[in-house]
């Protein structure tokens, strides 16, 4: 069995972070997003795998190399433009053949893996198989209703007006070869694109048997920066413990509770680090700052004033403000400094599509 990661698309709910950089990029407790998808792949004992690229394929290939530090095989595939999650399987057909796969968005998280979700999927007569979780807001996600002795899916519907269910399709799918018989058989939505969603449907109408299986757990969407917050608080929940090196760093008694820490980082001796919380290696924390829960720090930042909880802050970043900051992201090398003038004032210089909250 193969696995199949979609990483091409423009990021758009998540712009000015993606202008420049690829949405399955963007660190999640100072790791790429696309790494977690490809070990919950390896762990459920998938090792040849293939990654649908775009135009900032360049970054994806850079950051992932040939998999062999992730315990894999990875292949590039070329789709010139994102025309529907249908058409990524279409233009991946020479790498997959006939091989059943498991396909993997790669700007989704979840907790627990996808191992038993492979091995049920590799055990069925099913043609398809679905990851399932029940939402609070069921008018926003592709939608499947299941039969009455809950074994398979009888039908999909896409953002409905008003869903019978609240099963969300997770974006985790597993296919067999019939999957391009049937996007032959459908046409590109309004969007102008091939959705996987009428792909799947016309399997379920067409006799094709759809399993499912729900999440244990969590699942979440990194498409927007709510999501990646709630997403960076779930992992350093789940994930963070103090590793070896850690303890060295933490003689400072304001630092408390389960922080990572990287090498050759400078922290000042009144400041205030409280976990869950990670940071990077070669950061410098000043005088009188204080770093809250929920936050992740990536390398060579240096943080010389100020107050941050609940935030992303990538690399290469500077921050020197009086300001508390919460709930923030910093894309790579960003400054953010206040400086008190007379008379008093805010001056900003922002990008396309930026939002800032003062």
């Amino acid at each position: 069995m193969k696995g199949l990661i979609l990483a091409g698309g423009h990021g758009v709910r998540l712009r000015p972070i993606t202008n420049t950089l690829q949405k399955q990029l963007i660190p999640i407790a100072n790791k790429p997003i696309i790494h977690y998808v490809i070990e919950d792949l390896v762990n459920a004992g998938i090792k040849d795998v293939g990654i649908v690229v775009g135009p900032n394929k360049e970054q994806i290939i850079e950051a992932v190399g040939d998999g062999t530090k992730l315990g894999c095989k990875i292949t590039y595939i070329y789709q010139d433009e994102p025309k529907g999650l249908a058409h990524a399987i279409l233009v991946s057909k020479d790498y997959l053949k006939d091989e059943d796969f498991i396909m993997y968005l790669g700007d989704n998280l979840i907790k627990g893996g996808i191992k038993n979700f492979v091995n049920n999927f590799k055990n069925s007569d099913n043609s398809l198989s679905l990851m399932l979780t029940e939402v609070p807001n069921p008018k926003e996600y592709g939608i499947a209703l299941i039969d009455e002795q809950k074994k398979v899916i009888t039908k999909l519907l896409e953002k409905p007006k008003n869903p019978p269910t609240n099963l969300s399709i997770v974006g985790i799918y597993g296919f067999t070869k019939e999957v391009f018989e049937a996007i032959k058989h459908i046409k590109p939505s309004w969007r102008n694109e091939l959705e996987v969603t009428d792909t799947m449907q016309w399997m379920i109408e067409n006799n094709y048997k759809a399993g499912f299986e729900k999440v244990v757990g969590w699942w979440k969407d990194t498409g927007d920066a709510k999501s990646l917050l709630a997403a960076n608080q779930l992992i350093l929940d789940s994930y963070i413990k103090l590793e070896e090196g850690t303890k060295d760093n933490l003689i400072n008694p304001n630092i408390q509770g389960r922080v990572r820490i990287g090498k050759n980082c400078k922290i000042a001796n009144n400041a205030i680090i409280r976990g869950p919380a990670i940071i990077g290696g070669n950061c410098t924390m000043g005088e009188k700052v204080f770093i809250g829960p929920y936050t992740s720090i990536g390398n060579n930042v240096s943080i010389r004033k100020g107050e941050i909880e609940n935030s992303i802050i990538m690399d290469n970043v500077i921050i020197n403000t009086k300001e508390r900051l919460i709930s923030s992201i910093f894309g790579r090398g960003s400054v953010f400094e206040t400086k008190n003038r007379i008379p008093h004032g805010n001056k900003v210089i922002i990008g396309d599509n930026s939002r800032i909250e003062l």
